[in-house]
């Protein structure tokens, strides 16, 4: 039988675009990323048998808004957590912008990692064995796994076969669900930031 694993991304946030926030304390969903999240519950058409969440507040607070959907409680797991940005947390886009480690990482993700941070190599690991995890297990029907843009984006890299240093060919917008089948023989990549309706 075939599972299927929702990988759905946090929603909107006051400093979503200025700010890389990456592990900072504290970042919660504004009003419109809560709108997004009521509406995101509604396109989920096959009800999950679980929800796991990464330990950030954003993912949290989208997570408990399905999981009131769904009448469903939250599973709080490290593997879904935000890539460690190390040095660079809390600081601008505008502020990184200059520093040629910056351009380096964007440039080559399979090879450089922030500094004190965690690389893209480690997070794509990390977030595999998780989902390899997940399609292991014969009871699998439907989960929904809430996490971040960088996660979501290395998992389906992944499994598409994509090279790290080309993740930007892979978009993840607040809110939006990309979408694994699992059975015996692998993972298939179903959809790709599907959006929720405005």
């Amino acid at each position: 039988m075939a599972g299927i694993i929702h990988l759905v991304r946090h929603g909107h946030h006051a400093l979503l675009g200025r700010i890389l926030c990456g592990r900072m304390k504290g970042v919660a969903l504004d009003d419109l990323g809560c709108e997004e999240m009521a509406r995101c519950a509604g396109t989920i058409a096959r009800r999950p048998s679980l929800i796991q969440s990464s330990p950030q507040r954003r993912c949290m607070q989208s997570a408990c808004i399905l999981a009131a959907h769904f009448r469903l409680p939250v599973e709080i797991v490290p593997a879904l957590d935000e890539l460690d940005y190390g040095e660079w947390t809390g600081r601008s886009f505008d502020e990184l912008a200059p520093d040629p480690k910056w351009s380096r990482w964007n440039g080559r993700r399979g090879t450089s990692r922030p500094p004190g941070g965690e690389s893209m190599r480690s997070l794509q690991n990390r977030m595999v064995a998780h989902l390899e995890q997940l399609r292991g297990d014969r009871n699998l029907d439907a989960v929904v796994l809430v996490s971040h843009a960088e996660p979501i984006r290395a998992a389906l890299l992944h499994y598409s076969r994509t090279p790290l240093d080309q993740f930007l060919s892979i978009e993840i917008d607040p809110a939006s669900i990309s979408t694994l089948r699992a059975d015996r023989r692998g993972m298939k990549i179903t959809g790709i930031n599907k959006r929720v309706p405005a």
